[in-house]
């Protein structure tokens, strides 16, 4: 279960986030999104043909693909959490866990929480941003999580 305690935090805009502007500790709201079942299909068809992907008569009904909900999560993650002006490539993301199906229609809520943000060592120019990312359901529910590595350029070398 994603953790209800905690303060949610926002952002300013897109096109004014440098490293300063996360908060370690923090957790930001990034939005809902929901894959029909036609969307499900398409997508199975295309990148993860596996029955239960496909076959509306498979025990429990059609589930989304992971790669489908993760990628569906990173068009919020793009839009709401990270740079439009300072995000630098990404090494990489850690610990992929699929913990519940998503279904049809099923509204996915998803969630950053920043565990840790540190300066580089090496590049005085940018911090690292240690992310847990979340999908739950309705009910507060984790359906997938991962951890996010980013790098992000900070305003004040920069500026």
């Amino acid at each position: 279960m994603s953790s209800s305690s905690s303060t949610s935090a926002t952002l300013g805009p897109r096109d004014q986030r440098y490293f300063e502007s996360y908060l370690e500790g923090a957790h930001y709201l990034l939005g809902t999104f929901a894959l029909s079942e036609e969307e499900i299909i398409e997508f199975a068809r295309s990148y993860d043909p596996q029955p239960f992907h496909l076959n509306r008569s498979t025990p429990g009904g059609i589930i989304a693909s992971g790669w489908h909900t993760l990628l569906s999560a990173m068009r919020l993650i793009a839009e709401n959490y990270l740079s439009g002006v300072a995000a630098l490539p990404s090494p990489g993301v850690n610990e992929i866990r699929w913990l519940r199906p998503v279904y049809p229609n099923q509204e996915v809520t998803v969630t950053a929480e920043l565990t840790e943000a540190r300066l580089s060592a090496s590049k005085p120019d940018r911090g690292l941003l240690m992310t847990t990312m979340r999908g739950s359901d309705e009910g507060g529910n984790d359906l997938f999580q991962f951890s996010a590595v980013s790098f992000v350029l900070r305003r004040e070398v920069i500026s």
